[in-house]
């Protein structure tokens, strides 16, 4: 009698359990995925604390990103600076086992939110040792051939999904108006429609967006592809003497016909991320012009959904 008693005990015990694990789950609506995702966005951003917030909007170099940084910070992003690798040739392994530690210090988080890594694969993944590394985007404006373009975004999906990276500062799709420009080997051509023609790899990149997708909403097919970054708004091939990180002095409709047109239609492709300029347009820093980036950027050009980030 007394063993059935325990038996019943133990059932109850679990039922209530389980029912509350089920209750938790319903509430925590952003972890749901059949629910919509202004909602699950909504019901995170109710979760989050001010420091909570403030961390996920930073993104720190690798080396600096510990479990316990990326715990006690709450730390959304990381990213590879230039050169910065886990070891001198390093296997795609032991990429991958790198950016998986630091996943598991941000999944260690009271909420649990994914960090994501990025990487400057601009030509190829050309920080990975034996990565297959193409020309420069000077190189494929030359050849005048988008599709080329897009297979080269194709190809660099797969080599940076491969080292357990799901994002890439690429492309550069400056205007290079300058030759004396430094950064002019980064830029399809001086012409704007060359350029506007090669964001065909971002396509190849982020694999193709379906015929009735929303203009302005990033697009991503699956796990052969990766996160795209149409870099620099805007302007940045367009500086005096080309100087880097010097001063755009245009009118706005100069602007617009010859460095704003490659992000265009790069939003229309669907790209999910737009990298702001180190330089100035017309005195005002990039990053602090507000017209540009909220009234243009996002309310003309309609890229309301996608990350803008720092450069």
């Amino acid at each position: 009698m007394a063993s059935r008693m325990d038996s019943g005990l133990c059932l109850l015990l679990l039922l209530v359990v389980l029912c509350k694990c089920v209750e938790a789950t319903e509430h925590l609506k952003y972890k749901n995925p059949s629910q919509p995702i202004t909602a699950r966005v909504e019901d995170l951003l109710r979760r989050m604390t001010l420091e909570e917030k403030i961390g996920q909007m930073a993104q720190i170099e690798r080396t600096l990103a510990t479990p316990d940084v990326m715990k006690n910070y709450y730390i959304g992003s990381v990213l590879s600076g230039g050169g910065s690798v886990p070891e001198p040739k390093a296997s795609p392994a032991t990429w991958m086992n790198m950016v998986n530690e630091i996943q598991k210090g941000a999944m260690s988080t009271r909420l649990q939110i994914p960090m994501i890594y990025g990487i400057d694969a601009v030509h190829g993944h050309n920080n990975v040792y034996g990565a297959t590394i193409f020309p420069h985007n000077v190189g494929l404006g030359a050849t005048r051939d988008p599709d080329l373009a897009r297979r080269i975004g194709a190809a660099t999906a797969l080599e940076v999904r491969a080292t357990g990276i799901p994002y890439t500062f690429a492309p550069c799709v400056a205007v290079c108006r300058d030759p004396r420009w430094g950064r002019c080997y980064e830029s399809y051509s001086e012409d704007p429609q060359i350029v506007k023609a090669m964001t065909e790899i971002i396509v190849g990149l982020q694999g193709q967006p379906p015929a009735n997708s929303i203009k302005g909403m990033p697009f991503l097919a699956g796990q052969s592809n990766v996160a795209a970054c149409a870099k620099h708004f805007v302007g940045d091939g367009g500086t005096t003497n080309g100087i880097d990180e010097n001063n755009n002095v245009s009118s706005f409709k100069r602007l617009v016909n010859t460095h704003m047109t490659p992000y265009v239609d790069a939003i229309e492709k669907g790209v999910s991320t737009i990298m702001i300029s180190y330089s100035s347009c017309n005195g005002v820093k990039m990053h602090t012009n507000r017209f540009l980036i909220s009234h243009v950027l996002k309310k003309q050009l309609g890229f309301k959904i996608g990350k803008v980030l720092t450069e």
